[in-house]
């Protein structure tokens, strides 16, 4: 490790609310935070050094780098004293290093980077301000521009002042600038990431990380974070990456308090479940669960299975739409307003607001200037986009101080609501958790009205980062003695799960690092020499946060090794031959199992209250009881060849199996995985869904199980009566024979059966098995193997090194460049690959493959706008597609060359699935609205043709409309002159009326 991190953590001190002084606290154990984080307005201070880095700043002035302190002249005075970690962010600025501020969202996070933008100014230096959404940097040029003159701004859509002194943008503007060579670059000194947390996006992290690898050495860095736990290995990485110190400025310090209280759906009342001061309260948790039990008769008729969310979104009981109702209610008799209340639907979250019909909080004052705001806002508009529904069905809702924020909202909407929430013109706010990302915009009260929400996977859930990011948005600084937060449960929750969504800590930052065709082009195309795609993957965070990992396993290796000299050798050829037998029935009993569990044969006997053994991979759960079988809904296996559907079938049933988990590891998703208590520990019982494949034995014993599993005691009671029958039965459960009990008759079958039958006769007959007192030798030699096989898996866990992967990985992604034609066999860029270069919004090799074998050529620039429009990501229509016959051709020419593509990756070894890819990469839901849009057809015309929400259509539109700049560009680079027309002409046919109406910000 290059670089060393200077002395412990230092918590600075201010006055608490109380005015008792907090002593400073010279700390060097590696507690993250003080205790009781809310009173005490300290913040943690660390930084990481390069080797023999020396400064030759003036202690004086500047401080030292393990306690930066400014005591010249400020670039920019403030109204108010600065919080502890703004004074020591801004002391790290003034030593031009760079820093990580990681702080709660209303904590004041932009002061700092507002110092930085001063202090570039002062200096007479540039500086960049990124921003992971558009709508955010239209936010935040708006707010800058009113506190500094000279700030320009650079998304995919607009371009405002390029050559300002701060440049507002997109990440992914950043990272095309870098990649570029841009001059801009050569002027700057700060860029201010804003939102770092984003780099955990699975799909646009890695634009984070690229731009944070190319950033030149000589540019210092400002990153804001929500709170994160490992925020000192981040700084090491930028260290370690750049050469410079970097510093960790962390405070979990809230300005305003929260209490959290929990209102359970269909009773009545708020239970104080946390308090300002982080205490759980237990026993109000404890009268919580109560109610539920009382409730427990009259909900036995709906057991929805927790689905808040589903129930409402249906329309579904009135109880839990009166339920919101009423809170919010509540909520306004005791002035708690305003509130945000957060769904995890954006249809949910219009029906909610729908719901509140007969409340009203505005006054006839607030309600004129409500429509004047309004009226105003809609002059932009042309005379026909100012009468649609989604418009004028908004400013009855608005005029009553009600309104709803997602993000399929018309934009123009979507702004005017967060101008008018801001002037607290609006009281109840039904938002999605968008609204709780970037811009600072806090309510009095925040209401959840569901715990779990579905993420493409599972109804899981919400993690306690999440919570930490939308619960900050209750309690307004200077306003406000405390933030309160409601939570909405319609079930029994695990105190733990409660415990750790309000009370757990942030979640790390980990890296989502991919190579993309884009980045490898793009390098190739750079001739610099320093910036390979090997040296990216080299300097990833990806890669810093595997190598960090590796001392560790090297001592968990000689751990390991030393353990495994200890463990008695003597009579090991008995032992092994005993071994042997073992491992030689495992495997016939898996040849067996393999056959037993195909449905036709197995399901007939996996009925309630069966005991099953369960085993998966190297995981032994021993037995469970099955409580419900459930046949998933099979996944695009139409498209699959017979052979793999029958193959994959059995996995299509999953078995809800109670079984002994190791404390803590909910089924409902607290923890990822639950897994089997370790020996001596005492465990607790779990339903979890099972594959079918993973069943391996089958006890001919049944056991009762009560009818309502949500009670631990119920669960209990059922892991005491397994743990009896294996007292009862200390040789192992008896089991279904396969060939008696369940008549599997086919000849090889039965063969198997009788050769581990032969086997477990010897096994039987061993003296090691036999005789009690080898019992302990051979579990020695037990783990002996164990211990050997663990030293091999975390050896070969070394050498399959991350770099090695994705060294794999490139050379394969090359490979596949080559046989497509975007560079030669010396893997110098050719003029396919110098179109792919310019393309980041859309898949670069399928649409220069369209834009080469003469797709485009035939279209006219309406149909080649329509086609473009396949390649952005949007959201699904429920509806039947039906495309003019002008579109279907050109899809079908889009799809086929996806499949060539697809399967040329296969052959290149990548891991891709044809059809998924093809899914994926033509997607034609709003192809029929693009084209009749860009015909001509008004807004409300071509909104009627679908049943995708507004502000999405509009978000496509946008995105298309860069798609279509991007490829002009592309066309033009390679000199498609006839091309680069239609292209333009396509951008332009889109580029009118509402689609396009400037932001209400800007």
């Amino acid at each position: 490790m290059e670089e060393t991190v200077l002395p412990g953590k230092r918590k600075l001190p201010q006055q608490d609310f109380n005015n008792n002084s907090v002593l400073a606290d010279e700390a060097t154990k590696a507690e993250p935070v003080p205790k009781r984080r809310n009173l005490s307005r300290t913040c943690v201070h660390e930084v990481a050094v390069p080797n023999g880095y020396s400064s030759s700043k003036d202690e004086a002035t500047y401080g030292s780098l393990s306690n930066p302190v400014y005591g010249g002249q400020m670039a920019k005075t403030y109204p108010f004293e600065l919080d502890p970690f703004q004074r020591v962010s801004v002391a790290c600025l003034e030593r031009n290093e760079s820093v990580l501020v990681s702080a709660h969202t209303s904590a004041g996070k932009t002061a700092v980077a507002e110092y930085a933008i001063a202090m570039s100014f002062r200096d007479k230096q540039r500086v960049i301000y990124t921003s992971p959404l558009k709508a955010l940097s239209n936010q935040k040029y708006r707010e800058l521009s009113q506190e500094f003159s000279d700030v320009g701004l650079m998304t995919g859509d607009v371009t405002i002042a390029p050559n300002a002194s701060c440049l507002v943008m997109t990440t992914e503007i950043l990272r095309g600038m870098l990649y570029r060579g841009s001059e801009v670059i050569k002027e700057v000194a700060w860029v201010i990431f804003d939102e770092i947390h984003y780099m955990k996006d699975r799909e646009r992290g890695v634009v984070w990380e690229e731009s944070i690898i190319f950033l030149p050495p000589a540019i210092k860095m400002i990153f804001l974070s929500a709170t994160m736990s490992n925020a000192t290995e981040f700084a090491e990485w930028i260290c370690n990456l750049h050469k410079q110190p970097c510093h960790v400025v962390y405070t979990d310090y809230r300005p305003t308090p929260l209490q959290h209280y929990v209102f359970p759906i269909g009773g009545s009342g708020l239970y104080l479940v946390v308090d300002e001061n982080e205490q759980f309260k237990e026993d109000n948790f404890m009268k919580l669960q109560e109610t539920f039990t009382k409730q427990k008769a009259q909900a036995d008729g709906n057991k929805s299975g927790g689905k808040v969310s589903g129930r409402i979104a249906k329309g579904g009981t009135a109880s839990a739409g009166s339920d919101i109702y009423k809170i919010v209610k509540m909520i306004m008799e005791r002035k708690f307003q305003p509130v945000i209340i957060f769904s995890f639907s954006r249809r949910e979250c219009e029906q909610h607001a729908m719901s509140m019909s007969k409340l009203d909080f505005n006054g006839q004052e607030e309600k004129d200037v409500v429509e004047q705001v309004f009226r105003n806002a809609v002059l932009c508009l042309n005379e026909e986009d100012r009468t649609l529904p989604a418009i004028e069905l908004m400013l009855p809702l608005l005029k009553r101080g009600i309104a709803v924020h997602h993000s399929g909202l018309l934009p123009i909407i979507k702004e005017l609501v967060e101008l008018l929430f801001q002037e607290g013109l609006v009281k109840a706010l039904f938002a999605t958790e968008t609204f709780a990302m970037g811009l600072n915009m806090p309510a009095k009260t925040v209401v959840f009205t569901s715990v779990k929400k579905w993420d493409g996977d599972s109804n899981r859930y919400i993690g306690s980062g999440e919570y930490i990011q939308m619960s900050g948005r209750a309690g307004r600084r200077g306003k406000d003695e405390r933030g309160i937060c409601v939570i909405m449960i319609d079930e029994k929750m695990e105190m733990n799960v409660l415990k750790d969504m309000v009370l757990g800590k942030p979640a790390p930052l980990v890296s989502t690092f991919r190579l993309s065709y884009y980045s490898i082009l793009n390098l190739m195309s750079r001739a610099e020499g320093q910036f390979t795609a090997e040296h990216v993957i080299k300097n990833s965070f990806h890669q810093f946060q595997y190598e960090k990992a590796l001392p560790d396993m090297g001592q968990k290796i000689s751990k390991l090794e030393q353990e495994a000299t200890l463990l008695d050798s003597s009579g090991e050829a008995e032992l092994a031959e005993y071994h042997k037998l073992g491992l030689e029935v495992a495997q016939l009993e898996k040849k067996i199992m393999s056959e037993i569990t195909r449905p036709e044969k197995v399901l007939m006997y996996l009925v309630p209250g069966r005991l099953v053994k369960v085993r998966d991979g190297g995981t032994d759960w021993g037995w469970g009881v099955v409580v419900n079988v459930v046949k998933k809904p099979p996944t695009a296996s139409s498209t699959l060849p017979p052979a793999l559907v029958s193959a994959r079938s059995s996995s299509a049933y999953i078995v809800d199996t109670l079984l002994h988990c190791s404390p803590g590891s909910s089924e409902n998703g607290s923890r990822p995985k639950p897994c089997p208590p370790r020996p001596g520990e005492k465990g607790e019982m779990h339903v979890v869904p099972v594959p079918l494949p993973l069943i391996s034995g089958l006890s001919s014993i049944r056991i009762a199980i009560p009818s309502d599993l949500r009670p631990t005691e119920a669960r209990q009671n059922v892991l005491l009566a397994v743990q009896e029958l294996g007292n009862r039965y200390p040789q192992g459960l008896p089991k279904l024979h396969p060939v008696k009990d369940m008549g599997i008759k086919d000849p090889e079958f039965v063969s198997l059966v009788n050769q581990i039958e032969e086997i477990e006769q010897k096994v039987f007959a061993h003296p090691l098995h036999k005789s009690g007192q080898n019992e302990q030798q051979f579990k020695w030699y037990q783990r002996k193997a164990e211990v050997n096989h663990e030293i091999q898996h975390i050896k070969s866990k070394m050498r399959d090194s991350q770099l090695q992967k994705f060294r794999d990985e490139l050379k394969n992604r090359s490979r596949v460049l080559k046989m497509l034609g975007h560079i030669d066999a010396d893997g110098v860029l050719q003029l396919k690959g110098r179109a792919a270069c310019l393309i980041d919004t859309g898949d670069e090799l399928l649409v220069t493959e369209l834009m080469f074998n003469g797709t485009f050529n035939d279209l006219d620039h309406h149909q080649v706008a329509a086609l473009a429009s396949c390649f952005i990501p949007c959201d699904k229509s429920n509806e039947q597609i039906h495309l003019r016959n002008e579109l279907t051709k050109p899809l079908q020419q889009l799809q086929d060359s996806a499949r060539r593509i697809a399967q040329i990756q296969r052959e290149c070894k990548l891991d891709i699935n044809v059809e998924e890819y093809v899914e994926a990469t033509s997607r034609p839901y709003l192809m029929d609205v693009i084209y009749c849009w860009s015909k001509g057809a008004s807004f409300a015309e071509v909104i009627e043709m679908t049943d995708i929400f507004e502000g999405s259509v509009i978000r496509l539109a946008r995105r298309l409309n860069e798609f279509l700049n991007q490829l002009h560009a592309a066309a033009h680079a390679v000199g498609e002159v006839d091309l680069e027309k239609k292209f333009e002409a396509g951008s332009e046919s889109l580029r009118r009326g509402i689609m396009f109406a400037n932001s209400l910000y800007l």
